[in-house]
């Protein structure tokens, strides 16, 4: 995997170890790829975007490869160029909206014609959400929209995350994304403060809608949904965004954070309404086992589909997400109908 002793790179190797995987760990940081590998009793592969060759030898002979190295922008193109000269399947946990679209624009085609696995964003932001409003549909073939809601005690983001977000606003500058009417708009507007009804204990939340996530753009790739928009609570907004907010800090023997989640899921078609929720602790811990089971079960051909695709295009979407037990507590609620 490249990018194994970063932040969520490190809960990854975690994850895949306790699984029985045994994960070739690579970066350009050798002295960090080694401490790991001393830790876990595994290899180390110096390796870094810049030199093809480099990854090369670091694929070599694995079955599978899981970036977790952002900012993806730069990693995700040359990492999956080796997976495809590999002929290996690639994941990652990208979360960066650009790189997304990148991903599918240049590889979605060229992929399947190749035989080939490629699953971008299979984390917390994009995997997670894209997995439960394929679950909330069911057996409808299309919905009129879909609304991802997000609610963290708090978001105390790492390292990487502040690089990675500093590259979307370099590429999108003033510039915000909203998917409407089927089709993606740039607008230069606030976004609005609203109030979700998150189910309880949390209750009624401010939120800020149109906060574009990953999973705006992995929804509309496999699901005729014209209208998809992301929320998150207006507390974990102000947190992420203020430069004095600390990284996160372990506070159990798993190395989690105490940060708690919710993902409040409403799908509508015509009159009716359909609604999942999944609960956890720690948004980047938890992205571990999200990629580790959907490399288990690429590599056992539990998949649906070739290409670069979504999580929810690919997996069984109930299916994967009770397979997540204990680490989400999940909720998928009968459809309802408005008055």
């Amino acid at each position: 995997m490249f990018g194994a002793y970063g932040h969520t790179g490190r809960f990854v190797v975690a994850e895949l170890t306790a699984r029985g995987f045994v994960p070739v760990l690579s970066g350009r940081n050798a002295q960090s790829l080694e401490e790991l590998a001393r830790e876990h009793g595994l290899v180390a592969r110096v390796a870094s975007v810049e030199d093809p060759a480099s990854l090369d030898r670091a694929l070599a002979g694995t079955a599978a490869v899981i970036n977790c190295a952002g900012p993806f922008a730069s990693t995700t193109g040359p990492v999956i160029e080796a997976a495809l000269r590999a002929s290996i399947p690639y994941l990652d946990v990208a979360a960066e909206l650009e790189a997304n679209f990148d991903t599918f624009a240049l590889y979605r085609e060229r992929a399947r014609e190749a035989g080939a696995v490629i699953v971008p964003a299979m984390a917390f932001f994009g995997g997670l959400g894209d997995l439960l409003v394929t679950a909330a549909m069911g057996d409808w073939t299309e919905a009129d929209e879909a609304h991802i809601a997000y609610a963290l005690s708090d978001w105390h983001p790492t390292a990487g995350t502040r690089r990675s977000g500093a590259v979307s606003r370099e590429r999108r500058g003033d510039r915000r994304l909203r998917y409407s009417g089927g089709q993606w708009e740039h607008r230069t507007d606030a976004a609005p403060i609203l109030e979700w009804a998150f189910p309880e204990p949390v209750g009624p939340r401010q939120v800020v809608g149109e906060f574009t996530m990953a999973d705006a753009v992995t929804v509309p790739q496999h699901l005729s949904i014209p209208d998809v928009t992301t929320y998150m609570n207006a507390d974990a907004v102000r947190d992420v965004a203020a430069s004095h907010t600390p990284a996160p800090t372990a506070a159990d023997e798993r190395g989690r954070s105490d940060q708690t989640f919710l993902v409040d899921v409403v799908v509508r078609s015509g009159g009716a309404e359909r609604r999942a929720t999944a609960r956890g602790q720690d948004i980047y811990a938890v992205t571990a086992p999200l990629v580790a089971e959907a490399l288990e079960r690429v590599l056992t051909g539990r998949t649906k589909t070739l290409g670069a695709v979504s999580a929810g295009e690919i997996f069984d979407a109930p299916d994967f997400l009770h397979a997540l037990a204990p680490h989400i507590t999940l909720d998928l609620h009968p459809q309802k109908q408005n008055a």
